[in-house]
Formats: structure tokens, sequence, C-alpha cells
């Protein structure tokens, strides 16, 4: 038995997901609860829309008035851009948690912009990771290679939409009278597993690179060696795509199987963080356990611990994966063949030839 280890692509900068803006003093000019007749900062609204199109995300964390900043923020036409925004009163660095866990996604994939060094300070001693940036430098932003993703796919473009559409489906989970499963049967979920087409490898680049808590590997894999394992005879690429009542997730997860006789390996498996409380993310794996139990072979998987994938290991065990061998970190598992799981009733899922 044989495993290859995947040499992650290099990477000579993490890319920024969000970028967190103090108000007063950054966004506009002036004190609000001091001056209500502010003025927008000269080009902060072209930064924020061109990273917007870039698939970056924007929020808030500033000391403020909340209804008063929001109304601001109405009135020169921007609210739009701001997800789950933090005008409180507390420290800065909590609000920046909060953006962080509110659209799970890592701290370290956030930069801070605030015009205050004491800010920008007390919340690099918080979260060291997080890209602090001086608000007279903004007009730079846009330039640093933290915010140039290489690739701009159709769905970074639509990203906000899609993190806005979540919060609409929060908002009426949190208003649901009824069970777990009854809120996911009224989604009108569809679930799709496709072959990759060439259309798609900048998403599946995209994906390897951004999803770390819901990959099983940790590899990451460029759009050529994705193109060559789409061509490959010896192996399946395929790709998960999610929509509901509330409008499309888009390209959500990516597999990578390689076939050798009689045994098939999942060289990765991945799932998008948005959808973890959408109750899909086995749905993948389901599917390539049924497949192989249909195909007559072993389902064997590479798993690869890094310090956010616990959940995917559970996820395999819990599947009916065991472990049979080790090579160097890569642990590989091996379905028990005995349980073949269903899809979840809640949703509808289509395999595309």
């Amino acid at each position: 038995m044989t495993t290859t280890v995947k040499t992650p692509m290099p990477t000579t900068v993490k890319t920024v997901k969000c970028v967190v803006w103090d108000l007063d003093n950054t966004v506009w000019d002036g004190v609000l609860l001091e001056d209500g007749d502010v003025t927008l900062r000269p080009g902060v609204v072209e930064v924020i829309r061109t990273l917007d199109e870039r698939g970056i995300l924007h929020s808030i964390a500033s000391r403020n008035d909340h209804d008063a900043a929001m109304a601001k923020l109405e009135e020169f036409g921007i609210a739009e851009y701001f997800l789950y925004p933090q005008i409180t009163w507390g420290s800065k660095s909590d609000s920046v948690r909060a953006v962080a866990q509110a659209l799970n996604i890592g701290i370290d994939t956030l930069a801070f912009v605030d015009d205050q060094p004491f800010e920008r300070d007390e919340v690099r001693f918080a979260h060291a990771q997080v890209l602090c940036i001086d608000a007279a430098d903004a007009g730079r932003i846009p330039h640093m290679p933290q915010m140039q993703p290489r690739f701009v796919t159709e769905d970074s473009r639509e990203r906000r939409h899609l993190y806005r559409a979540d919060a609409r489906r929060k908002q009426a989970e949190e208003a649901h009278q009824g069970t777990d499963e009854e809120f996911l049967a009224s989604l009108g979920m569809r679930f799709t597993i496709a072959p990759a087409r060439e259309r798609d490898l900048q998403r599946a680049e995209e994906l390897t690179v951004r999803t770390h808590q819901l990959n099983a590997t940790g590899y990451t894999y460029s759009y050529e060696e994705l193109d060559a394992f789409r061509r490959s005879p010896r192996h399946d690429l395929l790709v998960a795509g999610l929509e509901d009542r509330y409008g499309t997730y888009g390209r959500i997860g990516l597999a990578l199987v390689e076939r050798d006789g009689t045994v098939w390996t999942v060289k990765l498996l991945l799932m998008s963080c948005r959808v973890m409380s959408r109750g899909v993310g086995t749905v993948l794996l389901n599917h390539l356990i049924r497949s192989a139990h249909e195909a007559g072979v072993t389902l064997r998987a590479e798993f690869v611990p890094t310090d956010r994938n616990r959940t995917m290991f559970v996820t395999y065990k819990f599947a009916g994966f065991r472990e049979v061998a080790r090579n160097g970190d890569v642990t590989v598992l091996e379905h028990d063949g005995a349980r073949i799981p269903g899809f979840p009733p809640y949703m509808d899922v289509t395999v595309e030839p």
C-alpha cells in the first residue's frame, strides 16, 4: 500500500477574506457623534468596491452609536457592503473576533483598518495574525499582495450576496418554531454532484486555498494540477453545488478520487465552511461510499491533520472508516463496507454523469 504525499502549492502570502473598517476618520472624515455632517474620505468607496468585486468581504468595528452610524452608511449608499457590522462601545479586538465568528472564517484571514495607532495595536496584541492597516494607507489596500486573489471567479464576485442570503436564512432559522430537521426541509435544498468541467477549475483551486476547517488533507492544488486530474483516466474530480429557496450557495464542495484496480482512494475531500450548519457535510462522502460499493471496490481516504480539520477525521470515523496505515503525516483510512449511507431526506440530491 502506498500513498502520495502532496506538497502544498507554494504561496507567498495569505489572501485576506474580509476587511474590517473603523468609521470615524477612516471610512469618513470627522467624528459622527461630534459632527453629524461627516463626509466620505476620498477614495475609500472605490477601494471597498474594488475589493468587493474580487470577492473580499467587508465589515465594521467601530465605537459608535449603532443606529446613527448605520443611518449614515445608508445615506452614503454603502451600507450594503458591510456584513455583520460591529458598531458597539466594546473593544475593537472583540468586534474583530465577532466578525470572524459571524462569517465563520479564520481570524487570520482578516484585515483591520483604523486611523488610531492605539486601536491597531490593541487588535494586533489580541490577534497577532490580523493584518492591521493605517487608515492613511487605505488607498494602497487594493495593491497589497494579500488583497489580490489568484483568480476572481463567478462565485467570488457574488460572495457578498451569498453571505447576505445566508444571513436571511439564519434569521428565518431563529424565527422557526419547529425542529432543526423541519427547518432544513423548509429550505428546499438541492445538492448537485458533477464531474468538474474546465469552467469549474478556478473555483476548485480557490476552494482548496480558502477551505481549512472542512478539508481532510489541507492540500492545495493549482489550476494546472486540477486540470490534469480532470483529464486523467485514473482520477475523478467532482464538484458539489447547493441552492435553496433563498438562492444559490455556489460551488461548495470538491472531491478527488484516485482509482487503482480494486481500490479507490479519496485524495481530497473538502466542503465550504459556509454550509456547515445545513446538514450537507456528509453528502459528498456518502456519494463516494455508495459509488465504491456499486463498483465493488474498496474505498480508502487520506487524512492529514492540521490545526483546524479535526471535524473531517470525525466525519470519516462516523461514516465507517478505520485507520489501516500511516505514511508520515498521512493517515490512510478504509471504509468497512458495512454501512452504505443514504442521503438526507430533507434535500434533493442530483448526481450528474
